[in-house]
């Protein structure tokens, strides 16, 4: 099994080593690399494609996550989440399959990263009972976790769960969108929504069946561009829809 490689500071770059014609991910934080091996066939030791568009991505575009109280699925190391508490102080729980290892490796990676206390965690095997009955994330992330085809069903599960089911923590989210409705400004994702980079290569028919399983599901997918895609429960993108119809009819 592949050691387990903490390395963000490959991943998110540094301003000498960061010169592209695209606005890229610019971060002057430090970070530690950890080595640990993980038994059987799991994949969280490992840092996907995905992590690094969907973090150049995210910084591009850092208005859909201010103030949002978040949750990674599948996290593995936990650097995406390390980053964006890092850079942003964005309020965000790591999530991955349940077991332990996978926990302690996150933990460790949040205190040598000087975040103290370490990140919430869930610790969630997807289509299982999600150890939270009132889920109060209004944003979901995730990069590369489509892998693997026969956990789609499961993966669905869980997502229709957290997003049809989410429940504000407090009055915060709730006088967020007020505020947003009297002043007639909309941010470009409802509350709640997952957001997800997918570049690992995999066949059209199995990327779809993901897309209509969740479309079956009473979800609906957009594409955000540049292989970001936003997924919501269908009533609130419909709500959403209807209120910015009316917010304009009456302008």
């Amino acid at each position: 099994m592949d050691i387990a490689l903490f390395s963000p500071s490959s991943l998110f770059a540094d301003d000498e080593g960061y010169d592209s014609d695209k606005e890229k991910v610019e971060s002057h934080q430090s970070y530690v690399e950890r080595k640990h091996d993980f038994p059987g066939m799991l994949n969280a030791n490992l840092l996907w494609p995905g992590t690094f568009a969907f973090a150049e991505w995210l910084v591009q575009h850092q208005s859909l996550i201010g103030g949002r109280r978040s949750i990674e699925l599948g996290s593995g190391t936990g650097a995406l989440a390390i980053f964006l508490r890092k850079s942003f102080e964005l309020d965000i729980t790591t999530s991955d399959y349940d077991d332990q290892e996978i926990e302690e490796n996150i933990a460790y990676n949040c205190r040598v990263n000087g975040i103290m206390p370490v990140l919430p965690h869930v610790k969630h095997s997807w289509g299982d009972d999600f150890p939270i009955t009132g889920p109060d994330w209004d944003l979901i992330i995730a990069s590369d976790i489509l892998l693997y085809v026969k956990q789609y069903p499961n993966l669905i599960k869980t997502l229709a769960f957290l997003l049809k089911f989410y429940k504000p923590k407090d009055d915060s989210a709730i006088s967020i969108m007020e505020k947003e409705h009297k002043n007639e400004t909309y941010e470009a994702l409802p509350r709640p929504a997952f957001l997800m980079s997918w570049r690992r290569r995999i066949g059209k028919e199995d990327e779809l069946l993901f897309f209509n399983g969740c479309k079956d599901a009473g979800l609906e997918v957009k594409h955000m561009g540049s292989r970001v895609f936003c997924i919501t429960p269908r009533e609130a993108t419909a709500r959403k829809g209807t209120e910015q119809f009316t917010c304009e009819a009456s302008t």
